[in-house]
Protein backbone atom coordinates (compact mmCIF):
# COMPACT_ATOMS: atom_id res chain seq x y z
CA UNK A 1 0.00 0.00 0.00
CA UNK A 2 1.11 3.32 -1.33
CA UNK A 3 1.12 5.96 1.73
CA UNK A 4 -0.80 8.90 1.11
CA UNK A 5 2.09 11.55 0.64
CA UNK A 6 3.46 9.39 -2.46
CA UNK A 7 0.80 9.35 -4.44
CA UNK A 8 1.04 13.19 -5.01
CA UNK A 9 4.71 13.25 -5.32
CA UNK A 10 4.31 11.07 -8.27
CA UNK A 11 1.99 12.68 -10.19
CA UNK A 12 3.77 16.23 -9.58
CA UNK A 13 6.95 13.93 -11.07
CA UNK A 14 4.89 13.17 -14.06
CA UNK A 15 3.53 16.55 -14.36
CA UNK A 16 6.74 18.07 -14.38
CA UNK A 17 7.94 15.64 -16.48
CA UNK A 18 5.31 16.15 -19.30
CA UNK A 19 5.61 20.20 -18.72
CA UNK A 20 9.46 20.14 -19.23
CA UNK A 21 8.93 18.31 -22.52
CA UNK A 22 6.42 20.22 -23.96
CA UNK A 23 8.12 23.12 -23.06
CA UNK A 24 11.43 21.74 -25.21
CA UNK A 25 9.32 21.19 -27.93
CA UNK A 26 7.74 24.15 -28.12
CA UNK A 27 11.65 25.93 -27.90
CA UNK A 28 12.70 23.51 -31.07
CA UNK A 29 9.96 25.77 -33.43
CA UNK A 30 11.79 28.26 -34.71
CA UNK A 31 10.32 31.75 -34.34
CA UNK A 32 7.91 33.30 -36.02
CA UNK A 33 8.88 36.57 -38.14
CA UNK A 34 7.11 38.77 -40.73
CA UNK A 35 8.08 41.07 -43.31
CA UNK A 36 5.65 43.74 -45.00
CA UNK A 37 7.22 46.70 -47.38
CA UNK A 38 5.84 48.44 -50.41
CA UNK A 39 6.68 47.84 -53.99
CA UNK A 40 5.37 49.94 -56.10
CA UNK A 41 1.73 50.59 -54.98
CA UNK A 42 1.43 47.14 -53.13
CA UNK A 43 1.21 46.20 -49.87
CA UNK A 44 3.67 43.26 -49.55
CA UNK A 45 3.46 40.74 -46.52
CA UNK A 46 5.68 37.68 -45.63
CA UNK A 47 4.54 35.70 -42.61
CA UNK A 48 7.24 32.60 -41.99
CA UNK A 49 9.39 30.93 -39.19
CA UNK A 50 12.78 32.13 -39.35
CA UNK A 51 14.98 28.99 -39.07
CA UNK A 52 18.91 29.63 -37.92
CA UNK A 53 22.37 28.48 -38.67
CA UNK A 54 23.52 26.52 -35.80
CA UNK A 55 26.83 25.54 -37.01
CA UNK A 56 25.23 23.44 -39.99
CA UNK A 57 26.03 23.25 -43.65
CA UNK A 58 22.42 25.04 -45.15
CA UNK A 59 22.51 24.55 -48.77
CA UNK A 60 22.90 21.23 -50.65
CA UNK A 61 22.89 19.57 -46.72
CA UNK A 62 19.98 20.76 -44.19
CA UNK A 63 17.97 21.87 -47.52
CA UNK A 64 18.87 19.38 -50.62
CA UNK A 65 18.94 20.66 -54.01
CA UNK A 66 17.09 20.30 -56.30
CA UNK A 67 14.22 19.21 -54.21
CA UNK A 68 11.03 21.06 -53.19
CA UNK A 69 11.46 22.98 -49.91
CA UNK A 70 8.60 25.19 -47.98
CA UNK A 71 10.82 28.05 -47.99
CA UNK A 72 11.07 28.69 -44.44
CA UNK A 73 10.26 26.89 -41.37
CA UNK A 74 7.36 24.71 -39.48
CA UNK A 75 4.26 26.06 -41.74
CA UNK A 76 4.54 27.04 -45.15
CA UNK A 77 6.04 30.73 -45.69
CA UNK A 78 3.20 32.84 -46.72
CA UNK A 79 3.02 35.80 -49.02
CA UNK A 80 0.72 38.11 -49.79
CA UNK A 81 -0.27 41.65 -52.11
CA UNK A 82 -3.12 43.74 -51.84
CA UNK A 83 -2.23 44.70 -55.77
CA UNK A 84 -1.60 42.97 -58.87
CA UNK A 85 2.28 42.81 -59.26
CA UNK A 86 4.92 41.18 -61.97
CA UNK A 87 7.17 38.76 -60.66
CA UNK A 88 10.04 38.13 -62.75
CA UNK A 89 8.13 39.74 -65.66
CA UNK A 90 5.44 37.15 -64.70
CA UNK A 91 1.77 38.53 -63.44
CA UNK A 92 0.92 37.35 -60.16
CA UNK A 93 -2.77 38.53 -59.01
CA UNK A 94 -3.60 40.18 -55.62
CA UNK A 95 -3.61 37.58 -53.05
CA UNK A 96 -1.76 35.51 -50.35
CA UNK A 97 0.36 32.65 -51.58
CA UNK A 98 2.47 29.61 -49.85
CA UNK A 99 5.85 30.58 -51.61
CA UNK A 100 8.11 27.68 -51.67
CA UNK A 101 11.44 27.03 -53.40
CA UNK A 102 13.21 24.44 -55.65
CA UNK A 103 17.18 25.61 -54.35
CA UNK A 104 19.73 24.53 -56.98
CA UNK A 105 23.49 25.34 -56.95
CA UNK A 106 23.35 28.15 -59.67
CA UNK A 107 19.69 28.60 -60.23
CA UNK A 108 16.29 28.67 -58.29
CA UNK A 109 12.92 28.27 -58.55
CA UNK A 110 10.38 30.17 -56.96
CA UNK A 111 7.25 28.94 -56.49
CA UNK A 112 3.97 30.49 -55.35
CA UNK A 113 0.87 28.07 -54.38
CA UNK A 114 -2.88 29.27 -53.92
CA UNK A 115 -2.78 26.87 -50.86
CA UNK A 116 -2.47 28.64 -47.70
CA UNK A 117 -2.50 27.74 -44.56
CA UNK A 118 -1.11 23.74 -44.82
CA UNK A 119 1.64 22.46 -42.42
CA UNK A 120 5.33 23.01 -44.02
CA UNK A 121 6.10 19.70 -44.47
CA UNK A 122 4.07 16.41 -44.93
CA UNK A 123 4.22 13.06 -42.43
CA UNK A 124 7.99 12.02 -43.50
CA UNK A 125 9.61 15.61 -44.33
CA UNK A 126 8.71 15.97 -48.04
CA UNK A 127 7.29 19.68 -47.90
CA UNK A 128 3.65 19.91 -48.29
CA UNK A 129 2.92 21.43 -51.43
CA UNK A 130 0.01 20.36 -54.26
CA UNK A 131 1.51 21.09 -57.57
CA UNK A 132 -1.81 21.57 -59.13
CA UNK A 133 -2.29 24.87 -56.77
CA UNK A 134 0.71 26.57 -58.85
CA UNK A 135 -0.11 29.64 -59.60
CA UNK A 136 3.39 31.22 -60.33
CA UNK A 137 7.16 29.54 -60.99
CA UNK A 138 10.00 32.21 -61.69
CA UNK A 139 13.32 30.98 -62.05
CA UNK A 140 16.14 33.64 -60.37
CA UNK A 141 19.85 33.34 -59.53
CA UNK A 142 20.90 32.86 -55.94
CA UNK A 143 24.10 35.06 -55.14
CA UNK A 144 26.96 34.94 -52.36
CA UNK A 145 26.33 37.25 -49.56
CA UNK A 146 27.69 37.91 -45.44
CA UNK A 147 26.98 35.50 -43.30
CA UNK A 148 23.40 35.23 -41.99
CA UNK A 149 22.53 33.29 -39.02
CA UNK A 150 18.62 33.47 -38.96
CA UNK A 151 16.95 33.29 -42.55
CA UNK A 152 14.84 36.45 -43.07
CA UNK A 153 13.11 37.93 -45.80
CA UNK A 154 13.81 41.53 -47.29
CA UNK A 155 11.37 43.29 -49.11
CA UNK A 156 11.98 46.48 -51.08
CA UNK A 157 11.62 48.83 -54.58
CA UNK A 158 13.11 46.08 -56.39
CA UNK A 159 11.18 43.32 -54.77
CA UNK A 160 11.87 40.45 -52.45
CA UNK A 161 14.94 38.10 -51.47
CA UNK A 162 15.40 34.95 -48.85
CA UNK A 163 18.86 35.77 -46.67
CA UNK A 164 20.35 33.58 -44.97
CA UNK A 165 23.60 31.19 -44.45
CA UNK A 166 25.47 33.03 -47.29
CA UNK A 167 23.15 33.38 -49.84
CA UNK A 168 20.88 35.63 -50.90
CA UNK A 169 18.27 34.59 -52.88
CA UNK A 170 16.62 38.03 -54.83
CA UNK A 171 13.09 38.12 -56.69
CA UNK A 172 12.71 41.02 -59.02
CA UNK A 173 8.75 42.37 -58.48
CA UNK A 174 7.15 45.28 -60.17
Amino acid sequence: MKSSIQLPIQRIFAILFILTNVSLMACAQSPKKSAEGKIGSATVSIQYSSPSVKGRTIWGELVPYDKVWRAGANAATIFTTDKDLTVEGKKLPAGSYSLFAIPGKSSWTIIFNSQTGQPGTKQGGEANLDRANDVLNVNVKPVSNAMTEGMTYEIDSKGIALVWEKLKVPVKIK
